[in-house]
């Protein structure tokens, strides 16, 4: 039989994915029993619709969750100016946590909890789930066995819909608020694909400049569009455009190219990757990557995390990547305030 674990959620009436979250978690065999802290209680009808009997508790405050119902893994999906304080508990329940992004205001507070987490041999795993999508993976496994070579350059994009910044609600909701989420766009939606960026070639961001704003003329103080320069710790640079353009939908990828070749990692919605590699190949030609439609994006990922808890295998992200990842796009930040390049 496998190893089985209890995990709480620690979320809050606009908490994040929750729905992804709570179908997840009913579907992972590893999670054996779940337990919700919401002190709104605005979330428990959807998480009892969605877990049925494997949810045994609901409370209101999440201390008494972490110390009544003892999980060994929680669920952090709070505003990103409530959640340091909510893992900061859960790691000294001893809890292994499972964060939604970006779960701070400030790189300082979260490298905090990591090195808490260090110390304490426990995983803390940003919600980063595009990391277990099988083209991801093979993207990855293709630029660590070298089919590219030296990596010379990197290009990320990802722009997604203008749309929800025109409704009202959501202007006022913690997503548009940068004391409330630390940022907008690119720590929002971009950091899922600078992530991906990083873990399929390795490398580490070192310095960063750009400009960032609000282009469409809504009245936020998150900005709707960022421009990234990078350089990496190879050497190498790369660039990105991380928006809210569009009317609906997603328009993402991520292109690498080396000193034998390049590849190029896409939305789901189109041709997810393909690359060329002339390193082992004497008629080299583009290639294409085809993979079973099957589980992607938060239940593969929430798996892994639950299984990793449970000692059965490694985590899909750890602490010091999460970390890396909102230290660059804080340094980011901080380079488009200043007009000033910033070293991570």
């Amino acid at each position: 039989m496998p190893k089985t674990i209890k995990v709480g959620v620690i979320t809050q009436a606009e908490g994040a994915h929750l729905a992804d979250y709570f179908e997840s978690l009913a579907k992972i065999e590893e999670a054996e029993a779940v337990a919700l802290a919401d002190p709104s209680g605005k979330t428990a009808d959807a998480a009892r619709k969605a877990l049925g009997g494997k949810l045994k508790e609901v409370f209101k405050d999440p201390a008494e969750m972490l110390k009544g119902f003892e999980p060994q893994m929680a669920v952090v999906s709070l505003e990103a100016a409530a959640a340091p304080p909510a893992i900061e508990a859960a790691l000294d329940a001893a809890c292994h946590v499972f964060a939604e992004k970006p779960s701070c205001t400030r790189a300082a507070d979260f490298e905090k909890l990591v090195r808490k987490a260090q110390q304490k041999h426990r995983h803390l795993m940003l919600a980063l789930a595009n990391r277990s999508h099988a083209p991801v993976r093979e993207a990855r496994r293709l630029v660590r066995a070298g089919k590219l070579g030296k990596v010379y350059g990197v290009e990320v994009h990802l722009v997604t819909d203008q749309t929800r910044l025109k409704n009202e609600e959501y202007r006022k909701s913690w997503f548009c608020s940068k004391a409330r989420a630390g940022g907008g766009q690119l720590i929002w939606v971009g950091i899922h694909w600078l992530d991906l960026a990083l873990y399929v070639t390795g490398l580490k961001v070192k310095q960063v400049a750009g400009f960032a704003g609000v282009v469409g003329g809504q009245p936020i103080d998150v900005e709707d569009s960022a421009a990234l320069s990078l350089r990496f710790d190879n050497g190498s640079f790369g660039t990105m455009t991380s928006g809210y353009y569009l009317d609906k939908g997603y328009q993402s990828h991520v292109q690498v190219w080396g000193e034998h070749g390049f590849l190029r990692l896409a939305a789901v919605e189109e041709l997810p990757l393909e690359w060329y590699s002339s390193k082992d190949a004497k008629d080299a030609k583009v290639e294409r990557f085809e993979y079973p439609k099957g589980e992607r994006g938060y239940l593969a990922f929430l798996r892994s995390a639950v299984r990793a808890s449970a000692g059965l295998e490694e985590p899909p992200i750890t602490g010091e990547e999460s970390l890396h990842v909102l230290k660059s796009i804080f340094a980011f930040y901080e380079a488009a305030g200043t007009g000033r390049v910033q070293t991570v």
